[in-house]
């Protein structure tokens, strides 16, 4: 295969995938990844990573660092998931994108041996980050878990410092019911004698960290609310800028990290790293803004930035993936919202009509099966002075933007 394209399908459609198949393309254990790596030379020992866990602030946390470091002159790579308009924004040094000749060349190698290993669609795309970032010869690489930790395919790495950001319900069917249950697993990736840093929402499950933490000899650095200045627009990236200024204490001696280093970092990370999908204002007239936020958590935060911001009308095009419990997140959506209801284009997605009827507390405008006529639906019914909300499932953001803001 030497289409771009061809590749790209090839590996959506021919192995499970999460994205669109949910727990059933969930692999508990490691020993694909490590096998995959192995027949790379595992690329991952030689390395030099720091690793994110969390429920939310994940992506956002790894995308900050990046900045900081991408400010300091270092060869930054970058591995983080979903992505929501190409592939290859998963792995990214710099904030350039992964060379398309490079996916190509890497399946086409590697097609044969990885299906005799049966490997995931994540299994693959974190071989080949592991893979490109040796090839480039990265100084550092943030490394985001795709779910969970401890089971992660990611969790086979040795970073210099580990991250977990906050801990909320999330994958539930997956991680677990309870948050105690969830932060065992985000716990997880804590390593022997290596430094984690607990985001400012973690206290309730401090217990958990702490005796994963002393079994393995690896310190705690606690995060606590510091006031910090970003490009990421809303309250919540506070929290994760103050997770991000504590692990920044924790290394900046070792790459010789500055105050201004990061500073800047936080205030460019768009235009440094590019990235998508957090509170982005796609359109000023009417004021449309897209946010991939898809838990209770993440709702708390976006329905408070929404009840706090000036309009006349707003409309909240709205879809989740069928394996949320969203009935905690229907509790958080904003009442002054008028919520077109539509699925995002995958297997996973929650039909509409299940949707409509748990919604109907709510002030429903129209439902349509396709997000894309869902978009075009709003766009033509809202004024210039009103507000368009694009979220709910990463899924759903990605659909639009791919159509409509594709850059």
């Amino acid at each position: 295969m030497d289409d771009y394209k061809e590749i790209i399908n090839y590996l959506f459609h021919q192995f499970p995938q999460y994205q669109q198949l949910g727990k059933k393309a969930y692999k508990a254990d490691l020993s694909n990844i490590t096998a995959l790596c192995k027949l790379l030379n595992d690329p991952h020992k030689q390395l030099p990573c720091i690793h994110i866990a969390g429920t939310n602030g994940k992506g956002s946390v790894a995308h900050m660092l990046a900045s900081i470091f991408q400010e300091a002159g270092y060869q930054t790579g970058i591995y983080t998931s979903p992505h929501l308009i190409d592939f290859r924004e998963r792995i990214k040094i710099n904030g350039a994108l992964i060379p398309e000749e490079f996916v190509i060349d890497f399946v086409n190698k590697n097609k044969t041996d990885f299906e005799k290993i049966g490997a995931s669609f994540f299994e693959w795309t974190t071989a080949l980050a592991f893979y490109y970032f040796k090839n480039q010869k990265t100084d550092i690489n943030i490394i985001e878990t795709g779910l969970g930790g401890r089971l992660d395919s990611t969790n086979i790495i040795h970073p210099q410092l580990s991250i977990i950001t906050t801990i909320g319900l999330d994958h539930q069917n997956i991680l677990g019911n309870k948050l105690e249950e969830i932060a065992r697993e985000k716990a997880g990736i804590i390593k022997e004698n290596t430094p984690v840093v607990l985001g400012p929402q973690v206290t309730g499950n401090l217990s958990v960290f702490m005796e994963i933490a002393n079994t393995k000899n690896a310190p705690l650095l606690y995060t606590n609310n510091v006031k910090i200045e970003t490009d990421l627009i809303g309250s919540h990236q506070h929290y994760n800028g103050s997770a991000v200024f504590t692990a920044y204490q924790a290394i900046k001696t070792k790459y010789n990290l500055t105050t201004d280093h990061f500073k800047t970092g936080l205030k460019n990370v768009v235009q440094n790293t590019g990235i998508r999908g957090r509170w982005e204002i796609l359109n000023q007239s009417p004021l449309t803004i897209a946010d991939i936020g898809h838990n209770q958590q993440a709702f708390e935060f976006i329905s408070k930035k929404l009840n706090n911001t000036t309009f006349n009308k707003g409309y909240f095009v709205i879809g989740f993936s069928d394996d949320k419990d969203i009935t905690s997140i229907i509790n958080e959506l904003p009442k002054n919202m008028n919520y077109i209801i539509t699925q995002p284009n995958n297997l996973r997605a929650k039909k509409v009509n299940q949707l409509k009827e748990q919604m109907n507390s709510l002030s429903i405008d129209s439902v349509f099966e396709n997000s894309l006529e869902a978009y075009i639906h709003v766009k033509s019914i809202a004024k210039k002075e009103d507000l368009i909300f694009i979220g709910g499932s990463a899924f759903l953001v990605a659909d639009i933007l791919s159509e409509f803001f594709p850059t």
